[in-house]
């Protein structure tokens, strides 16, 4: 059994939804203040949110349903890239770990929008730090984990599609 790809698209963008309120709730509820690298997979959770509503609402056929879920995969991958990232800062010898950085609003008035770009990514202490996990997992592993099943998911669907065609 599979789901149409319209109602993938809306699950998907439910699910995204719901992991965004979630951080949000653990930011302003559990005051869990999140590291630049957890704001950039917010992003790109929040980019496939967009993209997959807009392919649930739209409910494209063909080309359409390609684009959509090739884009969806697009962003998770890099969501994924950079929950990897954080992952591996995670796990480093205590002795390893880069120092702590500026906080990302001071960046964005301080430094070119490509500096803070790079250095947020680059990873500093704040997102070493692991001060949340359910199940063993720390939350960027949680992401990592989302963005990957979102990526396999859309493979699948776009796999399908191609030969469908």
């Amino acid at each position: 059994m599979s789901l149409s790809p319209r109602l993938l698209f809306a699950a998907t963008a439910l699910a995204c939804a719901g992991l965004l309120a979630y951080g949000y709730y653990l930011q302003y509820h559990d005051g869990l203040e999140p590291c630049p690298m957890c704001i950039f997979q917010r992003l790109c959770f929040m980019g496939v949110l967009v993209i997959c509503a807009i392919g649930a609402i739209h409910g494209p056929r063909g080309a359409g349903r390609l684009v959509y879920g090739g884009l969806t995969v697009l962003v998770a991958l890099v969501g994924g890239g950079i929950a990897t990232r954080q992952v591996w800062l995670q796990h480093l010898p205590e002795d390893r770990v880069p120092a702590c950085g500026p906080g990302l609003e001071y960046m964005l008035e301080m430094y070119p929008l490509a500096d803070v770009i790079r250095k947020a990514l680059r990873g500093s202490g704040d997102c070493a730090l692991v001060d949340w996990t359910f199940l063993g997992l720390s939350i960027a592993e949680w992401s990592l984990a989302c963005f990957t099943l979102i990526v396999i998911v859309h493979l699948h669907q776009l796999v399908r599609g191609a030969r469908a065609r």
